[in-house]
């Protein structure tokens, strides 16, 4: 069998405070698939159960070593999902506020690509 891609949506996510890589890279995944629709899936391909779809991320992050790829994944409601994190994104200087726990005044910026996959013959 191949895969054929279906869709590709891009999307950005920013932790402002807690400079948490997760936060941001999971945030960037929600916004990708924010307004998406997915009919293709059923009436093009053929598709019976969404969980049939293959759903690879690829995400771009400031200290991806520290992102927890479970918590990604999780914001993705259907699928075979897989996650590739990279080094990328950004840390921009916000201002550190004692109530939110921050540590330092970085903010990080996370960018991602969804992208939507079915197997075909």
């Amino acid at each position: 069998m191949t895969c054929k891609r279906l869709v590709i949506e891009m999307g950005m996510g920013v932790d402002q405070h807690g400079q948490e890589p997760t936060v941001a890279a999971a945030r960037a995944v929600r916004n990708a698939i924010a307004h998406n629709a997915l009919p293709g899936v059923w009436e093009v391909a053929g598709l019976s159960d969404p969980n049939e779809m293959i759903v690879e991320v690829q995400v771009a992050v400031p200290y991806p070593e520290q992102v927890r790829e479970a918590e990604v994944l999780a914001v993705l409601p259907f699928g075979r999902k897989s996650l590739k994190v990279e080094s990328g994104g950004m840390v921009v200087q916000g201002r550190a506020i004692p109530q939110f726990n921050d540590k330092n005044d970085d903010m990080f910026v996370a960018i991602a690509a969804v992208t939507v996959l079915i197997e075909t013959q």
